[in-house]
């Protein structure tokens, strides 16, 4: 959506008109922390309140809260010494929300998760900015790819002209920002790419990250890129989130410069 207007020397935009152009633009480029998905692993039961796996829970939500993972945008912590009391969380922000963004949104994915998930022992929960993964099954690092806790999310939107080609060439830039994923920011290793390509009148956005831990990244990437064009569905625009890496497209910024 369009908006124009023109502004006098003697009249002043309305300050409610200011602030729809702000919230409207914070939204277009999907700055705002929306909801987007979530899993109850069922298979790993609940807990009992009072229990001392739930005091575990606590520890880890209130450790999260006041450790500086929110620089680097990732944690991994374990508490518990028996298999019945062993709790894993692990959290990881976009690549581009980091700091206050990135604790903000971890707090909101912590609510998020004790509302729909209460009292379940493990569950997932995926928002715009952030990811919460909750699990009591430890795993050597590093980390084997998780191919069943995948969610795909697409654009309702047609491509114009001939889809295959489009689909041929944001393929071709996934390539080109996988091969730029392993950078170090100030404080660490990080594994994100994003960037924009023009594609004839339009530009193509895209992103691509991995939490940290995995075994292999780029395959992960390269498998979730594959399975956005598998039924030869082609939108303007789509997202496959997981436990392990996500990756985006859009034609239009949805990411911070």
């Amino acid at each position: 959506m369009k908006f124009s207007y023109s502004l006098s020397k003697r009249f002043f935009i309305p300050m409610l008109a200011i602030q729809f152009l702000i919230i409207h633009s914070a939204s277009s480029l999907n700055l705002t922390n929306e909801y987007l998905s979530h899993k109850c692993l069922l298979n790993q039961g609940k807990y009992n309140y009072g229990s001392q796996y739930e005091e575990n829970l606590n520890w880890i939500f209130r450790r999260i809260r006041t450790s500086p993972f929110a620089i680097t945008g990732f944690s991994h912590i374990s508490v518990g010494e028996t298999a019945t009391d062993l709790v894993i969380v692990t959290t990881q922000c976009r690549g581009d929300t980091y700091e206050s963004k990135c604790r903000t949104c971890i707090d909101t994915a912590i609510a998020g998760f004790r509302e729909r998930c209460p009292s379940n022992k493990g569950g997932i929960i995926w928002y715009n900015q952030c990811l919460l993964y909750i699990n009591t099954i430890k795993e050597k690092i590093p980390i084997k790819i998780n191919y069943k806790n995948i969610i795909s999310m697409r654009n309702p939107n047609n491509v114009r002209g001939e889809a295959k080609l489009f689909a041929m060439r944001v393929m071709d830039f996934f390539s080109e920002l996988i091969l730029k994923v392993e950078k170090t920011n100030k404080y660490r290793l990080i594994y994100y790419a994003a960037g924009g390509k023009k594609l004839g009148k339009n530009t193509i956005y895209a992103m691509v990250q991995c939490l940290e831990l995995r075994i292999d990244c780029k395959v992960c990437l390269a498998w979730s890129i594959t399975k956005l064009f598998k039924n030869e569905d082609i939108k303007q625009g789509g997202r496959v989130l997981g436990t392990d890496c996500n990756v985006r497209y859009e034609l239009y910024p949805f990411l911070r410069s």
